[in-house]
């Protein structure tokens, strides 16, 4: 098996381990297999792949996108470290783990998740797998700070205008459950 799934505190949100191959030439490891994550639970089909830069301290986020185009994500750090976290709409509750080009870790967020992160190297690059594509007018978000994740920095974060701007709760009650029919898409367990 290529890969670890460890299932986290918050229901549905996987942390992925994928099994690292190195010698002196350097490294060699899956990023992706469908075949394993659908035996552990991941039955999604990935139809966009997004990359970004960020200098230090910059923190995106918080960003989700209402049904019918929701996206499930599949998040990795290519270089540099973040933490990287996940919020439930539906519950409320959130998870936070480092992703670095070091641990080499992902995280499995799914539909019903706003997401973001916050860089704590000189620069990150990000890259995620999203099981919808990019639809501007059901995109999303929520500010940051106002429900209550515990981001672990000692910093004041750099925004863009959009994400400074983002209200305090979901904009739209439907946003909150609408992606409940999402769900199907994963199987019972994770």
């Amino acid at each position: 098996m290529a890969f670890e799934f460890e299932r986290l505190d918050v229901a549905g949100v996987v942390l992925v381990k994928p099994k690292v191959f190195g010698d002196n030439r350097g490294f060699f490891m899956e990023t992706y297999k469908k075949s394993e994550f659908t035996q552990n639970g991941i039955d999604i089909e990935f139809t966009q792949d997004n990359q970004s830069k960020s200098g230090a301290r910059v923190l995106r986020g918080l960003h989700y996108q209402a049904a019918p185009y929701g996206q499930a994500k599949l998040v990795r750090c290519l270089k540099g470290r973040i933490y990287d976290a996940a919020f439930s709409l539906k519950t409320g509750k959130w998870v936070k783990v480092e992703l670095s080009e070091e641990n080499k870790h992902m995280l499995y967020i799914p539909a019903d998740f706003a997401h973001g992160f916050v860089v704590l190297s000189d620069e990150a690059e990000v890259a995620y797998k999203v099981s919808g594509e990019y639809s501007q007018a059901h995109e999303r978000g929520i500010r940051w700070d106002s429900v209550g994740i515990d981001w672990g920095i000692d910093f004041e974060p750099i925004l863009s205008e959009k994400d400074k701007n983002l209200p305090l709760t979901p904009t739209r009650q439907i946003d909150l459950c609408s992606h409940a029919g999402e769900r199907e898409q994963t199987k019972e367990g994770i």
